[in-house]
């Protein structure tokens, strides 16, 4: 893998950590953790919503509003939050959607972007992570065989 395949973590510069949904996909760990997270890598098509922006500074602005309103209490994003701050924050076409890039399947979408869409749990929000097409944030809504 290419230095894309490697996440930002929000503050971040240069080579980052991959994001927590992306550490725990492989199943690592006990419990009822690892049995959640050991589906990750079996779906065939993910649902999901993403934020798109060209400057890292800008991908950390939308995701510290997320992490004020949500994630920093521990919370999930509701998708109709996370596609207000879509419509505000990305440079997608999917803005105009609320960044809803609807269902897709494996092999669809860019390495670095499949690799966190398909590791992301479904609620949960991934954080910010570069790609070949610029900073993302994911949401990921569903998945199924």
């Amino acid at each position: 893998m290419g230095k894309d395949s490697k996440a930002k973590d929000a503050g971040a510069k240069g080579k980052g950590k991959a994001p927590a949904a992306a550490e725990d996909a492989g199943g690592k760990g006990k419990g009822k953790a690892a049995a959640k997270g050991a589906d990750l890598g079996t779906c065939t098509y993910v649902k999901a919503r993403h934020i798109l922006c060209e400057k890292q500074g800008k991908i950390n602005e939308a995701y510290k509003r997320l992490e004020e309103g949500w994630l920093s209490n521990g919370d999930k994003v509701p998708s109709a939050e996370f596609s207000k701050i879509a419509a505000e924050y990305s440079e997608c076409p999917s803005s105009k959607k609320g960044g809803d890039l609807g269902w897709f399947p494996r092999g669809k979408m860019a390495g670095p972007f499949q690799d966190v869409a398909f590791a992301t749990p479904v609620g949960a929000t991934s954080a910010p992570f570069k790609s070949t097409h610029g900073y993302h944030i994911i949401l990921s809504e569903g998945r199924k065989n």
